[in-house]
């Protein structure tokens, strides 16, 4: 697996939110002035579809018999090959074309719950210096281990109760696909993407997804999967249309 790593007992290094300065984007100014609002009289969007070719891996079905209270809920089943009529979980997202522009970060935090023992959602995305929030759904202990790779984002080690209080961490640097994990239990698996803009979406169990809010221009589109890897493509995006661009990604 791409993302396959050896769970290891850290410290928690990423600072909490509360009481702490929001992260400005790397580079950029605290003052709101040096930020770009979206022009919704011009803008565009970017509409497509992640296909798999050849039949789609069959979910697992995941043993949680360790714990008994993750058997309270229903079956749980492995998340990498995942649609019904296309590949879900797939990151999209704008990697360049946008110059020097930045763009806020949303007051909103991005929540991760823990249900049935299992990260939903399995894929998530964030901007740099967005809260992201853990909450815990289930009667178990749980654990929070995220372990990004690029400098000045820090690995966090967090363990949380069952039903127990929310614990919010932020990134200050774009990263695609930061894998977490619990310790606890193994097969718990979920990913980050930190975006330096707001144009990112995630393909829902159609394999579909939207990007809206473009200004005119041309971009260097990715979509990232945490089995099948990167895909790129290059698209131009005219003021108030749709431009169309698909994926298509093979299993390995």
């Amino acid at each position: 697996m791409r993302y396959l790593i050896t769970v290891v007992a850290a410290a928690s290094l990423l600072l909490p939110v509360a009481g702490c300065k929001k992260a400005a984007p790397s580079g950029a100014s605290e003052s709101a002035g040096q930020y770009t609002q979206i022009d919704w009289n011009t803008a565009g969007t970017i509409s497509g579809t992640i296909h798999f070719s050849g039949k789609m891996p069959a979910p697992v079905l995941i043993d949680m018999a360790q714990d008994p209270a993750c058997s309270l809920g229903p079956a749980n089943y492995s998340e990498q090959y995942v649609g019904k009529n296309g590949l879900q979980n797939v990151f999209v997202s704008i990697k360049d074309g946008l110059g020097n522009k930045l763009y806020p970060a949303p007051s909103t935090p991005v929540v991760i719950d823990q249900k049935g023992c299992r990260y939903a959602p399995h894929v998530v995305g964030a901007m740099v210096g967005q809260q992201i929030r853990f909450t815990n759904s289930d009667p178990t202990m749980h654990n929070i281990h995220m372990i990004p790779t690029v400098g000045g984002n820090h690995e966090a080690d967090i363990s949380q109760g069952p039903n127990g209080q929310p614990e919010s961490r932020v990134f200050s640097q774009p990263e695609l696909m930061i894998p977490v994990r619990c310790n606890n239990h193994p097969w718990m698996q979920a990913f980050i993407n930190v975006s330096a803009n707001p144009f990112f979406a995630v393909s829902d169990a159609d394999g579909h997804f939207v990007i809206k809010g473009l200004p005119p221009g041309t971009y260097t589109v990715i979509a990232d999967h945490e089995v099948l890897g990167q895909q790129t493509a290059t698209v131009t995006v005219s003021a108030k249309q749709t431009a169309a661009q698909d994926f298509t990604f093979a299993a390995k």
